[in-house]
């Protein structure tokens, strides 16, 4: 049974063992205790990729500016519920310019990239531009006062295949590190990998993780060994680990396995339900927050 609490009043809440709240990240991240998170392992959705059908979502903001705009919002109320020597690892990926059209076609091997509204094409940008989008959003981001330590390349082995024939098909996306200070827990150790003639080295800047399809899922969802490292490198057991976009809980689901809490952040109902459903059997107690 999956304990369900509806909170109003805008009191502090207090931790008590893994939480799941539904509701917008800005109004439940400011309701969190300060300094009260060691980790933050999260995929925003991206700008002008998908339409989830829910009012107030992000990704479909009128302009590129606006959506990176809220998320440096987002993410300076992240800042402050980080301990001192906390650490934020942040998925983002990229797309193209629209052309100005309202739509996107399927494409013959991905026809869910499908939509029905896109935003304009941003200002100063040419039609089949690449946004940048990731490395713009970090570069506001370090603006803001974080200190911006890695930009990792997740390489997808299996990634979705594309129908173009004017550029490479795409086959990663971008992790950064980003942290509150400039001194902060990393455990190198715990996250070495093997080396090319046999024992183990510091972990290089390049992950090469394919993607996984989880099958209550209608949407792109984390990989489990992807999140695995920044947990590991970022915390020790016991910690807290925010997710302030949490989908369909694969954050939730490596804490567990690492003996970490987790806190997950969720806007639409249907994944809340989702995500409970898929970490049942933990002490999950899903808070509803108004705004």
């Amino acid at each position: 049974m999956i304990e369900v609490e509806r909170i109003a009043r805008q009191e502090t809440i207090a931790l008590r063992g893994s939480m799941l709240f539904e509701g917008d990240a800005l109004t439940v991240l400011r309701r969190l205790p300060a300094t009260s998170v060691r980790c933050v392992v999260t995929s925003p959705p991206y700008w002008g990729l998908r339409d989830y059908g829910i009012a107030e979502q992000i990704g479909l903001e009128a302009s590129m500016h606006q959506f990176i705009n809220r998320l440096v919002a987002i993410f300076t109320e992240v800042k402050r519920v980080l301990t001192e020597d906390g650490t934020l690892w942040l998925n983002i990926g990229d797309g193209y310019t629209s052309g100005n059209r309202g739509y996107r076609a399927p494409d013959k091997k991905n026809p869910a990239r499908a939509m029905g509204v896109r935003p304009e094409t941003p200002e100063g940008l040419k039609p089949k531009d690449l946004l940048g989008i990731p490395w713009r959003l970090a570069f506001a981001l370090q603006d803001d006062g974080w200190y911006l330590r890695s930009d990792i390349v997740w390489h997808k082995p299996n990634a979705q295949p594309e129908s173009v024939k004017d550029r490479p098909a795409r086959a990663h996306e971008y992790l950064f590190m980003l942290t509150r200070s400039e001194r902060y827990f990393y455990d190198w150790a715990a996250v070495r990998e093997p080396a090319d003639h046999g024992g183990l080295r510091n972990r290089r800047s390049v992950w090469p993780v394919n993607t996984r399809a989880f099958a209550g899922a209608h949407f792109a969802t984390f990989p489990t060994e992807l999140i695995r490292p920044c947990i590991l490198a970022s915390t020790q057991p016991g910690d807290y680990v925010l997710d302030p976009f949490f989908g369909s809980g694969t954050v939730g689901l490596v804490c567990r396995q690492e003996q970490r809490q987790y806190l997950g952040i969720e806007l639409n109902p249907e994944y809340v339900t989702l995500a409970a459903n898929r970490l049942q059997g933990l002490e999950s107690q899903v808070i509803r927050i108004a705004a």
